[in-house]
């Protein structure tokens, strides 16, 4: 099996799409905003309340995540495809001028920023990592969860594309 037709086969597995974020205290004399977006996230656990997300080895939010442990979720809504691919894409500008026209709040368990409009926000807590192959599993404790918005249907990701349910 090749790479190729690894990925043209798992582009067919339809997936919710995240923006995952946490702030990094070591940068610069505020800190910085990291922001990341995935299609890899979901539910673990219930009890205790459990999420995963995979991120890429090496990537700056890997990176973060390996020092800081507390990161958070924003559930994106069908009309904030701009915002996924915003933090999608590869040889990006800096995080702090991704953030600078986004609305969003900083949560209060993480001081990670949580997207306005987003149909759902997650915070967590780092209690797992696990390498699997060129990702990093990365398994945190719900610390808050919220549905701050019940605006529209969710943000999808099928066949290598944005799509929405309607």
């Amino acid at each position: 099996m090749s790479e190729d037709e690894f990925r043209a086969a798992l582009s067919r597995l339809s997936a919710g799409v995240v923006l995952v974020t946490a702030h990094d205290p070591d940068e610069g004399p505020r800190g910085e905003d990291v922001g990341m977006t995935a299609t890899s996230f979901m539910s673990v656990s219930l009890d205790p309340p459990l999420v995963m997300v995979s991120v890429r080895n090496g990537s700056r939010m890997d990176d973060l995540l390996a020092r800081q442990p507390l990161w958070a979720v924003s559930v994106l809504s069908e009309s904030q495809r701009h915002i996924a691919g915003r933090f999608a894409m590869k040889g990006r500008i800096s995080d702090r001028l991704l953030f600078e026209d986004i609305p969003f709040r900083r949560g209060e368990a993480t001081g990670a920023p949580l997207v306005g409009g987003a149909l759902a926000v997650v915070e967590s807590r780092t209690e797992q990592r696990v390498t699997a192959g060129d990702h990093t599993l990365v398994v945190g404790r719900v610390l808050s969860a919220g549905t701050p918005s019940a605006d529209g249907g969710p943000l999808m990701y099928f066949r290598s594309r944005y799509h929405t349910l309607g």
